[in-house]
């Protein structure tokens, strides 16, 4: 039993078309009505004819990717009830469509951040990096976030501020584009004042405020998506720590272990990114498959190296830390043992070969994904051939 072999797409305006991850080797694309404003109803016209321009291509949609969860909810603050009342709608409407798998995250104001976004690889293709050190910049000197020293040690203040004066006008923007702009699929994209506005709303929410507020909004929805069928299936924090003031609750396996404990319905599911939750040494990322297996509805199979100190490189997909091949067997042993097919898609691939020459969507070019899903797609035939009952000894 193989996995469902998806690649996200964004949409009528992505510069990687439907034919180009046809031929990609995908059966599915997963993807979401980006053009449909954060907290608004997604109409089910909308979403079928999204949907039949899919298959028209030959290509199936059945796992969302994403359908946001806005800022109210997640500080349950003024029009609450209104938003909640506008997700149950959108989900019912996904249902009407066959559509049975909803991805979203719990991560305040910022989705996925980076702070380069063509960092050069020793083979010249360009990756995604993260470094602590550039996110202390960006906070202290460009931000200048009221109390944002006390969240970093004394020798990355100063090397900090020894690097921010070292850069220059161009460098300093870049930065501030690349945090706050809005990478592929983010929820918001933001000028420094209103980034400044976003972070307020959260002024007083710690991370067990948040949390509860999680808990509040899955047991608002849970109950509706058990009797439609679908799994809501969150994604993890990306970097999984703590970020400009904000909290981050959806890191470690004992984070979602406890949110399944507090909301046991079986609607309520995980997004296993290996890219995310690998950006921590102490998740074990074979041992969550094993341990989660049951709870995960989507994967996302992509790997980081971790090179210390707050900083990580987006890695080639069967490189890094993240013991692809192990995590590609456990996988394959979850879906034996439970009889169902996983919808995955390769995360984050390089920028290389002749894409190095085109405008792309920063982590979402095709040929990096397109490598990742073919080096995926044979590590896991390997070892599903080794599996079959032939090749069994004795």
């Amino acid at each position: 039993m193989l996995m469902i072999h998806t690649m996200r797409w964004f949409g009528p305006s992505d510069p990687v078309s439907l034919r180009d991850i046809r031929q990609a080797g995908a059966s599915e694309v997963v993807t979401a009505l980006h053009e449909i404003a954060n907290g608004a109803v997604w109409p089910c016209e909308t979403i079928r004819a999204r949907k039949a321009m899919i298959e028209a291509a030959g290509l199936g949609w059945t796992v969302v990717e994403s359908l946001p969860v806005p800022d109210a909810i997640k500080t349950r603050g003024a029009g609450w009830e209104e938003m909640i009342d506008h997700y149950r709608a959108s989900l019912a409407n996904l249902a009407a469509c066959g559509i049975r798998t909803v991805t979203y995250n719990f991560m305040p104001v910022l989705d996925w951040t980076r702070t380069d976004l063509a960092w050069a690889m020793p083979d010249g293709a360009l990756a995604l990096r993260f470094e602590l050190e550039a996110a202390a910049v960006f906070d202290m000197h460009v931000l200048r976030r009221p109390g944002a020293e006390r969240d970093y040690p004394p020798d990355l203040l100063t090397s900090a501020e020894r690097r921010f004066h070292a850069m220059d006008a161009i460098e300093r923007d870049r930065l501030q584009r690349t945090v706050i702009a809005g990478l592929p699929g983010s929820e918001e994209t933001f000028t420094l004042d209103q980034f400044r506005a976003a972070l307020a709303q959260y002024e007083g929410i710690d991370a067990e405020a948040l949390r509860a507020n999680h808990i509040a909004f899955l047991e608002a929805v849970c109950p509706m998506a058990d009797e439609l069928g679908i799994r809501l299936v969150v994604h993890p924090d990306d970097p999984p720590f703590a970020l400009f003031g904000l909290p981050r609750v959806v890191s470690t396996e004992d984070d979602v272990a406890a949110l399944f404990d507090r909301v046991p319905n079986p609607s309520n599911g995980l997004c296993f990114c290996a890219g995310s939750f690998g950006a921590r040494a102490d998740n074990d990322l074979p041992g969550m498959i094993q341990r989660l297996g049951s709870r995960i509805g989507f994967l996302h199979l992509r790997s980081v190296q971790r090179e210390g100190d707050g900083v990580f490189h987006e890695a080639a997909h069967l490189e890094g830390d993240a013991e692809m091949v192990e995590l590609v067997s456990r996988i394959h042993a979850l879906q034996r043992r439970e009889g169902r097919s996983i919808p995955m898609r390769p995360d984050h691939g390089h920028q290389m070969l002749d894409d190095l020459a085109k405008t792309t969507l920063p982590g979402y070019s095709l040929l990096g994904r397109m490598r990742g899903l073919a080096e995926l797609r044979g590590v896991e035939r390997g070892i599903a051939h080794r599996a079959a009952p032939e090749h069994s000894p004795g």
